[in-house]
């Protein structure tokens, strides 16, 4: 019963946001580098950092990883109506992850590690940000993510606050998995379930003493890593708006559905993340399998980017 009270308060909370952002004119208007052509709402991702205040008044967060999320929303949020300088941003993800250190005990770790998990981090976030390209990627990426970690058994004293952060995402779906989504989720909405989730991943690496876990994240940081690189090679500005991700091919120059493209992804994140877990369940889960998985996602995810780029320089000459 609370669970259906959650989740109509966060529908309630969303709409009326839309009111806000339809009154003082906050929208996202398509540009020549975007993937939707309507002017839409921005920042419906707002609803990501209520729901961990929410979650943290009912006792289901804790104060350090509430104050590190509400941190990068509150900063995000200014940034998705007035953009900010790279400074700005750059600190607010610094404190936020010693706050996420703080919490997990990592300063008690070996120091050097401590930069190693901070670049980890603050990638992970920036580069989940740079993949909001279209519509119901991020949610539904977030929402296997947060089944992923749901199913773990080390994870289950958790529940409660994953099963509120599964809510926000499906309210926030609502308005975004459509053909015409009405509202994305901002760097607000993006930046803080980034930061969410790379909370929970290290966690779990922690707990569990398996690396290979990171695999969660692996369709999303391959194709992330994949592209930075390219861009990189090509003397690109890896900071600037693209349309050169895997999934923006498919979708803009392919001309799949965005929605069929997100699930594309979202499905097979899900079904890599179940046979991740099975495969620690029957303690199969070495570093050997790791990085073979590894190494095999490289592959095919290179392979296949290199037969869509074919095809789509044959179907334009």
């Amino acid at each position: 019963m609370q669970y259906l009270i959650l989740f109509l308060l966060f529908l309630v909370l969303e709409l009326l946001y839309f009111k806000i952002a339809d009154q003082y004119n906050i929208i996202d208007k398509p540009n020549s580098r975007s993937s939707h052509t309507a002017i839409t709402l921005r920042g419906g991702g707002i609803i990501f950092p209520v729901a961990v205040i929410i979650a943290f008044l009912m006792g289901y967060a804790d104060w350090s990883v509430t104050l590190a999320v509400v941190l990068v929303a509150v900063v995000s949020f200014i940034d998705d109506i007035r953009p900010l300088s790279q400074l700005p941003r750059f600190l607010s993800h610094l404190i936020a992850a010693v706050l996420i250190f703080y919490e997990l005990n990592l300063f008690s770790d070996p120091l050097w590690l401590l930069p190693i998990l901070l670049v980890l981090l603050i990638g992970w976030v920036n580069a989940f940000n740079f993949m909001d390209g279209i519509n119901g990627i991020t949610v539904l990426y977030a929402f296997s993510a947060i089944i992923g970690f749901s199913l773990l058994k080390f994870n289950q004293d958790y529940l409660p606050l994953l099963i509120t952060m599964g809510l926000s995402c499906i309210v926030f779906g609502i308005f975004n998995i459509r053909k015409k989504a009405k509202t994305f989720a901002g760097d607000v909405g993006s930046i803080s379930m980034a930061l969410f989730l790379g909370y929970f991943m290290i966690k779990t690496i922690i707990e569990s003493g398996q690396p290979a876990f990171i695999l969660f994240f692996s369709i999303y940081g391959i194709d992330a890593g994949i592209t930075i690189f390219t861009r990189i090679k090509k003397r690109e500005n890896i900071f600037q708006p693209h349309r050169s991700h895997l999934y923006q091919y498919l979708a803009n120059e392919m001309g799949l559905s965005h929605v069929l493209v997100s699930v594309i992804y979202a499905v097979l994140q899900t079904g890599l993340n179940i046979f991740l877990i099975y495969m620690d369940a029957q303690g199969n889960l070495t570093l050997l399998f790791f990085i073979g998985i590894l190494l095999t996602l490289v592959v095919l995810y290179m392979l296949f980017r290199q037969f869509i780029v074919r095809k789509m320089v044959l179907s334009n000459s």
